[in-house]
Parts: C-alpha cells; sequence; structure tokens
C-alpha cells in the first residue's frame, strides 16, 4: 500500500497491526469486576469476520491463508490456545507465512512453542537480500504510499499520505512535489498509475478518519483534471488500481470490501461482481492485454475476466501463499506482490500458468532484509522492480503521524527480475 492507511474495523484492524500498518483496533483490558481479560470492543465485529472467514475456507485454494486469518482474529479476541493451534496448522503447510515479525503474536514470542515454530519457517524461508537502494527522499514524513513510473520522462511518481501530494523523481534522484491543486486540499494518496497512451496520471486518495475517497486525475504536468467520488453516504477506501488499455479504472476499495470500474468518459462508478466476498481487498494488476485484473485481498489473489464478468481465485498450488499482496503487479506472465500482511513481509514472483489460473513457480525475491521492514508497492522498470522499502506507515494512527523523532527519509530500494 500500499497503500492508504490501511485502517479498518474490527478483525481487518487487528490483521493489519500484523502488517505494522497501525495500531490495533483496541487492547484487551481488564475487567476491574471479575479481575479478567475483558474482551475487546470491536469483539462482535471480530466474530462475524471470523464467520465469513471459516465459510471462505471451503472456497479459496488456499488454506493456510485461511489458517493464519483465524489464527491473528482469535489472538485479538485473547483465545490464545485456539490462536496457537490455527497458527501450526498454517505454519505446518510451509506456505511462507512467517509470525515473527506479526505485532499480532507478541504475547507468544517469548515461549519456546513459538519460537520452534519460527525456527522452523526460517529453515524453509531463509533471509534472501538481493535488492540494493535506488534513491531516497530529502523529505522524512511523506509516510509514502503509491509508486509509478514513467518511461516516457524517465520518472517515478510517490504518493504521500501524510503530505497529501505527489513528489515526482527524476533519473538522478532529485524530488520534486508534483500533483498539489491550486485549491482543495487533497485527500492521503494511495496507488498511482499512469494512463498507457496519454502520460495522464491517476491516483486513488482516501482518509480512513471520515471514509471518504476520491478518485484523481493529474495531467503530465501535476494540473489536476478532475477528481470523482461514487455518489453515497457509503464510507469507502479507494486503494490501488490500474488503468485500462480503454482508459477506464479499475481499484480496489479496502473499506467497502468491493472492486469498482470507473468510466472515465461517464464520469461513473460500477461494481465489478466477484464470486465470493472480499476481506479487505488492496493490490490490483492487469494482464499486458487488458483482458484480465487481479485484485488481492488478505486470503488470497482474484483473476476477474473483464470480458465475461468471471471471476475466481488464483490457486498459489502447494508451499506457496499469495495471500496480503499491498502492491500486486504484472510482468511477462507473473505476478510480483508485496506481501506484508503474512507475518514478516516479503517480495514475491509467481510465474503464472498461460491462462493465469494457477502459480506454476514461486520466487521469493527479498525476505527478512533491511528492505524488507515494512515494505508496501512498487513499480516496474524494464525488468527491475523498485519499490517503497520504509514506508513507516506503523507511525501513522488515522492522518497523524505518531512520533515526529522516529521519521525517517524515505528508501526506494530495486531487485531485479529474473
Amino acid at each position: 500500500m500500499h497503500r492508504p492507511l490501511k485502517q479498518t474495523l474490527g478483525l481487518l484492524a487487528a490483521l493489519f497491526c500484523a502488517s505494522g500498518l497501525l495500531l490495533p483496533a483496541c487492547a484487551q483490558e481488564k475487567d476491574e469486576t471479575k479481575g479478567t481479560l475483558a474482551e475487546p470492543a470491536d469483539a462482535a465485529e471480530v466474530r462475524s469476520q471470523i464467520a465469513v472467514a471459516e465459510k471462505l475456507g471451503g472456497i479459496v485454494p488456499d488454506r493456510g491463508a485461511i489458517l493464519y486469518f483465524l489464527s491473528i482474529a482469535k489472538q485479538h479476541l485473547g483465545e490464545t490456545r485456539e490462536a496457537l493451534s490455527l497458527l501450526k496448522e498454517c505454519l505446518a503447510l510451509r506456505e511462507g507465512f512467517d509470525p515473527a515479525g506479526d505485532p499480532a503474536f507478541k504475547g507468544l514470542k517469548e515461549s519456546k512453542e513459538f519460537i520452534d515454530l519460527v525456527e522452523d519457517v526460517h529453515r524453509d524461508f531463509p533471509v534472501v537480500a538481493q535488492a540494493r537502494i535506488a534513491f531516497v527522499t530529502e523529505e522524512k514524513d511523506l509516510i509514502p504510499e503509491g509508486l509509478a513510473y514513467d518511461a516516457r520522462q524517465t520518472v517515478f511518481y510517490l504518493g504521500s499520505l501524510n503530505r497529501r501530494k505527489i513528489v515526482k523523481i527524476n533519473a538522478e534522484g532529485r524530488v520534486s512535489d508534483f500533483g498539489r491543486p491550486a485549491s482543495g486540499a487533497l485527500l492521503p494518496i494511495l496507488g498511482i498509475r499512469l494512463h498507457p497512451s496519454d502520460g495522464t496520471i491517476w491516483a486513488n486518495s482516501f482518509s480512513e478518519d471520515v471514509g471518504k475517497a476520491e478518485l484523481l486525475h493529474f495531467d503530465a504536468g501535476g494540473k489536476l483534471l478532475g477528481r470523482y467520488a461514487p455518489k453515497d453516504s457509503a464510507r469507502h477506501g479507494f486503494n490501488d488500481l490500474v488503468v485500462l488499455e480503454n482508459g477506464e479504472i479499475v481499484l480496489s476499495d479496502s473499506l467497502a470490501n468491493m472492486v469498482w470500474r470507473f468510466d472515465p468518459r461517464q464520469e461513473t462508478f460500477s461494481p465489478l461482481r466477484i464470486y465470493r466476498p472480499l476481506l479487505y481487498p488492496n493490490g490490483v494488476a492487469e494482464t499486458s492485454d487488458s483482458r484480465q485484473v487481479f485484485v488481492a485481498d488478505n486470503v488470497g489473489v482474484v483473476r476477474i475476466d473483464l470480458g465475461s464478468g468471471t471471476s475466481t481465485d488464483v490457486n498459489p498450488g502447494p508451499r506457496s501463499t499469495l495471500a496480503s499482496a499491498d502492491g500486486l503487479y504484472w510482468h511477462a506472465g507473473s505476478l510480483i506482490a508485496i506481501q506484508n500482511g503474512i507475518g514478516s513481509p516479503r517480495v514475491a514472483m509467481f510465474r503464472l500458468s498461460k491462462d493465469g489460473s494457477r502459480v506454476l513457480q514461486t520466487t521469493v525475491l527479498e525476505n527478512r532484509s533491511p528492505f524488507t521492514v515494512l515494505p508496501t508497492t512498487g513499480a516496474i522498470k524494464g525488468n527491475d522492480f523498485y519499490f517503497i522499502a520504509n514506508s513507516q506507515l506503523d507511525n501513522l494512527n488515522g492522518d497523524r503521524v505518531l512520533d515526529t523523532t522516529r521519521l525517517e527519509r524515505v528508501r526506494i530500494a530495486v531487485v531485479h527480475l529474473q
């Protein structure tokens, strides 16, 4: 996310706490009348999400993703014994989940049982450190989310949640402001993508505090051409997006758990029908011919055929997971994913079958390195993948920086796509 403030209600807040994206929705407090731990205030919402996840267990192909989701939910409710049992079952599948980097399991990290589980994971999924620094920003308080590359101008565009703007980074690494409207403040900026033919820039924006979202359109010089939002009173969280060959936009709505198709000619949003409920939809990718779109959520990646309107989950295959991809990108028949909701974040490449229905090979590109502390989104330049290495989303709560003394210069890393 990357990514906006990946904050949502109930279980989703608890889950994305695991990604370091926010503080827990609420901490358990001691019930002074009984001397025991009281349930968190969002317990009813969490149990509702558990019911959804349990139903999805018979639908989605990735059992490990469901188990990890449920384990975090149970731990959030204080049901540690059941949480640990679910976690063991998940890790036994050896898909790549790594609870060592998950704040949700902080209370278990000193136990031998948990330590042994983590050691097994780290044997199966060792450190992968192939990335290097590409450039850094001088501004420390951007709290970046979206990243896009413009091959015409050989520049990157980086979105800022905190500063509510887009900055442009040239080939020499110089940073300048881009995309500040003459009037009317923007919402926090998330996903950014370029129009494939006219060079204009589209960006998502939303504020978790008010549940308001806008799709933004800029020309190549940074002039704001339009800002669009659904005409209803529901809470929306526009997150990631792609721009199709015909100029239409497909975007994820993380708060409404929906995927929208936006027609810029008619200025209308239409929901795409998905065969199953989504749990915090996030990263979006499209095939090079714009016939298929892939949407990531907490338990997998859904493949949508835009011609027929049908959808299905991409099967990750054994010992692999597509869960919780913040950034998601298409490259030469593969999906590149930044997975920051599987415990310890990683960058991975998934080579797909010709029809895009299943993963043929999983390659971990970066794992448990200095560049995967809190990565979010990225952009592809040729055969290189550039990504935000230190988003600092864990220092943002709502629309407010928690501790300015912890802020660092933003690092953009790059890893070669083999």
